[in-house]
């Protein structure tokens, strides 16, 4: 697997933890509207960020895993934008915004990390939202293998490769 956060950003925003908490899957670990007091770095678990539609459909805008940040596009807003639901248990670090927003202030080191793992993740967005746009599961299937070295994922990935490019 591609390594997303490096061990030192990792390190680092965990240094800023207010502690770890758990969810179960099923809850909400925010929700649209609700103020930004912190971001989640998940541990493990997934964790899904959803915003509903006026049709009733869900759109999943993120599938937040192991070592992940969670909705890392709130930095710099004052309220949620999604909910954020626990598709599995979920065990996350829980980092008080403003300390986040404290460390990009003040530490070049900390703030290169964090923009190279924003870049990280824009890349992800437009890759999947570029398989999305194929018209037929074959085509979204080869342009995802493509993206990812020709290997499949193992077995028990399969459902999370469907997500990955919009087929159930």
């Amino acid at each position: 697997m591609i390594e997303v956060m490096s061990d030192i950003l990792l390190d680092q925003v965990r240094s800023l933890s207010s502690g770890r908490r758990t969810f179960d899957a099923g809850r909400h670990l925010f929700n649209q509207g609700d103020e930004v007091g912190s971001l989640y770095l998940v541990e493990s678990g997934v964790v899904h960020l959803v915003r509903h539609q006026a049709d009733g459909n869900v759109a999943v805008l993120q599938r937040a895993s192991a070592e992940l940040v969670l909705a890392e596009a709130s930095v710099f807003s004052s309220v949620y934008h999604c909910d954020a639901v626990a598709v599995t248990d979920v065990d996350a670090t829980s980092v008080p915004i403003h300390s986040i927003r404290r460390a990009l202030r003040s530490d070049p080191e900390f703030a290169e990390g964090w923009a190279s793992y924003l870049s990280y993740q824009l890349q992800q967005i437009r890759k999947r939202a570029e398989i999305a746009s194929l018209k037929t599961v074959a085509a979204r299937l080869e342009s995802w293998l493509a993206w990812n070295d020709g290997e499949l994922p193992l077995k028990g990935e399969w459902k999370a490769l469907a997500n990955d490019i919009g087929v159930s």
